[in-house]
C-alpha cells in the first residue's frame, strides 16, 4: 500500500509538472493552426522544398508536424498527391523533427538546453531529407494511403477555435496522466523490488558504449519506449533520484532527440504504404553514432580541464 501511495504521489506531481508546459503550448499551437501566421510560415519554407525533392505543398505537413505533431502532419499529407519517395522523405524528416515546441520545452524542464535540442533535430531532418533526395532513384510511383481517412471538418469563429484548443489540451493532459501515473507506480514498485537496479546493470554495456554511466539507463529506456512527452515523467524522476550527471543527461537527450518512441513513431507511418524498417534503422544508427561522437568530443575537452584541476589541487595542497 505504501508503494502504491508513493508511486501515485510521484505520478500526480509529475503530471502537474509536465502539464504546466504541455497545456499552454498545446493551446497556443492549436490556435496558431487557424491563423494567418501558419500560412506565412508555410510560404517562407516553400522554396526550400526543392532541396528535398518535394513539391511546395509538402511544406504544410512538415510545418504542422514540427509545430503540432505527427498526426497533424499525416492528416495534411492525405490531401496531397505524393510519390512513395516523397512520402518516405517527409516521414524520415518528421521522424527526426516533430512536436518541437512541446518536446523541446520538456527537454528544458529536464535540464537540457532547449535551443540545442531543436537545432539538432532540424539539422538532422534537413540533412537526411537532402540525402534521400540524392541517393534514392526509385519510389516514383504514386503513394497509397491505405485505410487512413482524412477529416475535412473545419472550425470557424474564435470561440469554437479556442474551445477546441482547450479540449485538445485537456485530452492531451488526460492521456498523459493515464500513462504517467500507472508508469510511475510501476517504476516505484520496480525500484523497491530492486528490479530497476538489475535493469540498469543489464543496460549498462549499452549506456557505457554510448559514453554514459549505468544510472542513465532508466532515463534512456523511458524515452526510447514512450517518447519524450510520455517518457518525460520517468526521465524527470530518474534524473532526480538517480543523480544523473549533466554530461550523461545531455548525451541521453542527444540520443533521444534522434531516436525516441521507436514503436509509435515507426508504426504510425505504416498505413502510408512506405517501408518503415529503414526509418527505424536510420534513426537508431544515427542516434548511436551521434551520441558516441559527442561523448568522445566531450571527453577530449574535459581531459585537459581535469588535468589542470588535479594539478592545481596538488600544488595548492603543497
Amino acid at each position: 500500500m505504501g508503494t502504491l501511495k508513493r508511486g501515485l504521489k510521484t505520478g500526480l506531481h509529475t503530471t502537474w509538472s509536465l502539464g504546466k508546459i504541455i497545456f499552454p503550448v498545446t493551446i497556443a499551437v492549436s490556435i496558431l493552426h487557424y491563423t494567418i501566421v501558419l500560412e506565412w510560415i508555410i510560404k517562407a519554407v516553400k522554396p526550400l522544398m526543392s532541396l528535398f525533392g518535394l513539391p511546395g505543398e509538402a511544406a504544410i505537413p512538415l510545418v504542422l508536424g514540427n509545430i503540432l505533431n505527427l498526426y497533424a502532419a499525416i492528416g495534411a499529407m492525405l490531401t496531397l498527391d505524393l510519390t512513395v519517395k516523397q512520402v518516405f522523405t517527409i516521414a524520415l524528416m518528421l521522424s527526426f523533427s516533430h512536436a518541437l515546441l512541446v518536446e523541446s520545452s520538456i527537454a528544458a524542464k529536464v535540464g537540457v538546453n532547449l535551443w540545442l535540442v531543436a537545432a539538432i533535430r532540424i539539422v538532422l531532418a534537413s540533412l537526411f531529407g537532402w540525402i534521400v533526395n540524392l541517393a534514392w532513384q526509385g519510389g516514383a510511383e504514386q503513394a497509397s494511403f491505405g485505410f487512413i481517412q482524412h477529416s475535412s471538418e473545419e472550425i470557424s469563429g474564435w470561440f469554437p477555435i479556442v474551445t477546441n484548443a482547450v479540449q485538445q489540451a485537456s485530452i492531451g493532459i488526460f492521456q498523459l496522466a493515464m500513462i504517467v501515473i500507472p508508469l510511475m507506480i510501476a517504476i516505484q514498485w520496480l525500484k523497491e523490488m530492486k528490479w530497476v537496479d538489475k535493469f540498469s546493470n543489464g543496460m549498462s554495456p549499452f549506456t557505457r558504449m554510448l559514453g554514459m554511466k549505468k544510472n542513465t539507463s532508466t532515463t534512456l529506456a523511458a524515452g526510447i519506449l514512450f517518447g519524450i512527452s510520455f517518457g518525460a515523467g520517468v526521465m524527470l524522476q530518474a534524473a532526480k533520484e538517480d543523480g544523473v550527471a549533466k554530461k550523461d543527461l545531455y548525451l541521453a537527450f542527444i540520443f533521444l532527440v534522434t531516436c525516441h518512441a521507436v514503436v509509435e513513431d515507426t508504426l504510425i507511418f505504416l498505413p502510408l504504404g512506405i517501408p518503415v524498417w529503414p526509418l527505424l534503422l536510420i534513426r537508431l544508427t544515427v542516434a548511436i553514432i551521434l551520441t558516441i561522437v559527442t561523448a568522445s568530443i566531450w571527453n577530449r575537452i574535459e581531459k585537459p580541464q581535469r588535468k589542470e584541476y588535479d594539478y592545481e589541487n596538488r600544488h595548492g595542497a603543497l
